[in-house]
């Protein structure tokens, strides 16, 4: 089912959504007091044709969860679920509530209660409450309110005791017997004793309280069997192709259909039954679990909330790491630093690196302090963009690893940067003319201040680039202690540091590099073309952010700095006029168009890649175009893109414009949506999160009935072609 919404909490004893009208009520038959019987009890109204979830979601959704308020010496028990029905979803189904429905639960008040002072009123007790439920339909939206009720001290609290009355009678009846699960093969045979006479013969509805053990969409009489001996009821159940859970003992459910059940008699009986035999292995598969693909087909306006509701759910807790996987994510770090040093992102800062070692040839000393200086600058700078991006996470920011180049601002000065830095190393401006002596004396007397600055820039440049060696690490990173985080930041900042930094310390290298020479200058005009090329790129990141007048205005004030620059250059009293002009014309071109390049276009999302103009191939990723397709019955591949990602762009131009390929995807009927993640977007972050990642490239196949499968990021044609070969 998909899942995403966020609701402003709204305080007040009743909080109505478009979707639900949830009130919290009360039940205290003879007041409140130490051994008295009290139930609250926070009561859904449902809109027709939306639901929310029981204990046991089924094969997707997440069941409503309270987080409760009160005085010292008063507590909560657990939610005493009312029987679900069972809700078919195209192949799938889930367990859940529509109409209206009333999870009760008990208030256990102690002696240690100290009732409040009455001034001139009833005392009364202030309770508040938090909830969180997932209501859908064919789409889903999380929501959340908060609660607040004065629960009179004396007298009795009757007002809603049809309500409560309704909710216990829906209570499944413990059974005397446990009864015995035993695992055969692919199935369960489920024995439970001790049945009364009004359900023998019946067919029962069958529930397990423990989610992912049995095939929740198989249908009785066709897909699995039930039988009756007397008072004793038997049954083979399938279990779930997907597996995720060998319980050694499974509390269950059985209910009447609603055609048989009768006023006053119970509906429902419950077990705790012992599970005997031996389970079949779990499958080995790259996959999310069912909470999880809750996230993946979000709401796509309010998907930030889904993240946060598949983190707090078990399935979702899989990052509590061991000491070795720690070890091994911190190996995995620094492997993937290095590594990104041959990516086209980090090249051109590089290339000035070396050329810096040339210039600096028999200064060991010299060698050493740049070097340190550039990993410094490396490691501080990893550590800031880690650290920034898991503070503004936990203070509720939709932010993953790359989130610098996700805003037009930054995407424009970098542009701004490398046209400076590219002019300069091609000859048309020396600093020491162009910027103040001041300056420049300062440049002079620390130069490893730009050895740290160029290690700075380095990981701006490079951070997005990581994605393909370090995906599933920086996700691992992001459900990690903060220090535990940080440290992974900081082994991936010294992995990309780490070879400039041994060949500062390592004379034999650097004598490997010619001897300064006029070589130099030829080779420092030819490190300016990359840095031309990284601004080409640039521009055409922020064409896809803003649009093109985003890109045409920013190249236009790429030419102005230009010639701004050229004018500084000049000497006496022609600097200062044309220079005057030039700045004043830069001014008020900003003015009049500046705001181009911060603009926010709604990418038709997609408009998604050259290679696909004129056909419908590709479609925007929504949640709801998911729900849509899934419930048809369709499969859907899901490429998580960016335009400053170069590896998702080389895979879309390679893999994903294979022919052969493409014609898989025909043959199977899967359609395929582009996530693009160039603009930061809320619901992209929150499928990402709730897959364990925090970057892209990402790539999903996922088909009713299944589980989703994650594609490796540096994506292989026959990786792709197999997985729909298993469709």
């Amino acid at each position: 089912m998909p899942a995403a919404a966020q609701l402003t909490p709204k305080t007040g004893a009743v909080v109505t959504t478009p979707h639900v009208r949830a009130e919290l009520i009360a039940h205290a038959p003879d007041g409140v007091a130490p051994g008295a019987p009290v139930w609250l009890g926070l009561q859904i109204t449902h809109q027709p044709e939306w639901h929310t979830y029981w204990k046991n979601a089924g094969d997707s959704g997440l069941p409503t969860e309270m987080t409760w308020t009160l005085p010292p010496g008063v507590s909560t028990g657990e939610i005493a679920w009312p029987v679900p029905k069972k809700i078919p979803v195209g192949n799938l189904a889930n367990y859940g509530y529509e109409n209206t429905v009333l999870l009760p639960v008990p208030l256990e008040v102690s002696t240690l209660y100290k009732p409040p002072v009455a001034l001139g009123g009833t005392p009364a007790m202030d309770i508040q409450l938090k909830a969180t439920w997932l209501v859908c339909r064919k789409e889903c939206i999380p929501e959340e309110g908060e609660f607040t009720l004065s629960l009179p001290l004396q007298g009795s609290t009757a007002l809603h005791k049809a309500d409560f009355d309704t909710a216990q009678a829906a209570q499944p009846q413990p059974l005397a017997k446990p009864g015995a699960i035993e695992v055969d093969g692919a199935n369960l045979k489920v024995r439970l004793e001790g049945l009364p006479a009004a359900a023998q013969g019946k067919t029962l509805a069958f529930f397990p309280e423990t989610p992912e053990v049995i095939r929740t969409a198989a249908v009785s009489g066709k897909d699995w069997t039930q039988s009756w001996q007397g008072g004793t009821w038997t049954a083979t159940v399938p279990l779930a192709d997907q597996r995720s859970a060998s319980p050694t003992v499974l509390p269950v459910v059985v209910a009447l259909a609603e055609a048989d059940r009768q006023a006053g008699q119970p509906v429902a009986w419950r077990a705790e039954s012992p599970v005997t035999g031996n389970w079949p292995a779990a499958p080995q598969r790259a996959e999310v679990s069912p909470a999880l693909q809750a996230a993946l087909t979000a709401n796509a306006a309010n998907a930030a909330k889904a993240a946060t509701a598949a983190a707090a759910s078990p399935a979702a807790d899989l990052n509590a790491p061991s000491s070795t996987t720690f070890v091994m994510a911190l190996f995995g770090a620094l492997l993937g630093g290095l590594l990104l040093n041959l990516m086209p992102c980090v090249f051109p800062i590089l290339a000035i690196k070396v050329l810096g070692f040339a210039r600096q040839a028999g200064n060991a000393s010299a060698h050493r302090k740049a070097g340190l200086a550039y990993t410094g600058g490396v490691m501080l700078s990893f550590l800031a963009l880690g650290g920034a991006m898991l503070a503004l996470r936990a203070a509720g920011a939709g932010l993953g690893w790359g989130f610098q180049l996700q805003s037009p601002g930054v995407v424009a000065a970098l542009a701004a940067l490398f046209t400076l830095i590219g002019l300069n190393l091609v000859g048309v401006f020396e600093f020491g003319r162009a910027a103040p002596s001041s300056v420049c004396s300062a440049q002079a007397k620390h130069p490893l201040a730009n050895d740290f600055l160029s290690g700075v820039l380095a990981v701006v440049i490079a951070s997005p680039c990581t994605a393909p060696f370090m995906g599933v690490s920086l996700g691992f990173a992001i459900g990690l202690p903060a220090a535990q985080a940080l440290l992974l930041f900081a082994a991936l900042g010294f992995g990309l540091a780490l070879p400039y930094l041994v060949a500062g310390f390592v004379p034999a290298i650097a004598r490997l590099l010619p001897k300064p020479g006029p070589w130099m200058n030829t080779l420092r005009r030819l490190l300016a073309f990359p840095m031309f090329a990284t601004v080409a790129w640039l521009v055409w990141v922020l064409g896809q952010q803003s649009g093109i007048d985003g890109a045409g205005t920013l190249l236009a004030l790429l030419v102005c700095l230009a010639s701004i620059v050229w004018a500084l250059t000049l000497r006496g009293r022609t600097r200062v006029v044309i220079a005057t002009v030039l700045i004043a014309f830069t001014a008020l071109l900003t003015g009049a168009i500046g705001r181009n390049v911060l603009q926010v276009v709604e990418p038709a999302r997609l408009a998604a890649s050259s290679t696909d103009t004129g056909t419908q191939r590709w479609q925007p990723w929504s949640a709801e175009r998911v729900a849509e397709l899934s419930g048809a019955g369709q499969p859907v591949f899901i490429d998580f893109t960016a335009a400053w990602c170069v590896t998702c762009q080389y895979n879309k131009k390679s893999t994903l414009s294979d022919a052969e390929v493409l014609a898989d995807f025909d043959a199977k009927k899967v359609a395929m949506l582009r996530a693009d993640w160039t603009r930061r977007d809320p619901a992209i972050t929150a499928a990402l999160t709730a897959l364990g990642r925090s970057g892209v490239p990402v790539y999903v196949l996922q088909a009713p009935g299944k589980p989703p499968v994650v594609l490796t990021e540096i994506l292989g044609k026959d990786e792709v072609r197999a997985a729909l070969a298993r469709l």
